[in-house]
């Protein structure tokens, strides 16, 4: 079996979203990952959204774009990915606010704030982001 075909064999059966570069370190050396994984975001199975940071997607069937492969979208996305790296984060005080049931107002947009100014790692999907401008 080729290196390519076991990273997409391990993203497919994986039952998260969001996968680190180094989660593939056991399949093969840091190089040839990386062309696997650049070989599956161009075939549409991947996207990258940040620096060694990629997420399941599928194609929209409504509008033929690929999208990420996420129950919750975006935000899940992004969620997801702040707690694969271990970063602590907070939801903007509307969007908390929402959740613990204060208010009845959705949110348009929930914005993630990582706790801690140090981390600074940009991290994008469509409109959700961190870190970036």
């Amino acid at each position: 079996m080729t290196i390519n075909r076991r990273v997409q064999t391990r993203v497919k059966r994986s039952k998260g979203s969001v996968f680190l570069r180094s989660d593939f370190k056991d399949i093969a050396d840091y190089d040839q990952v990386g062309r696997a994984l650049r070989e599956l975001v161009r075939e549409g199975l991947l996207i990258k959204i940040g620096y060694g940071l990629y997420a399941r997607a599928r194609i929209n069937r409504i509008t033929g774009n690929v999208m990420a492969d996420n129950p919750s979208g975006p935000d899940g996305v992004v969620i997801e990915a702040m707690e694969k790296l271990g970063v602590e984060y907070q939801l903007d005080d509307l969007s908390r606010m929402n959740l613990s049931g204060d208010i009845t107002q959705i949110p348009a947009k929930v914005k993630i704030i990582p706790k801690s100014t140090r981390f600074t790692r940009k991290i994008a999907i469509g409109t959700q982001f961190v870190n970036a401008v």
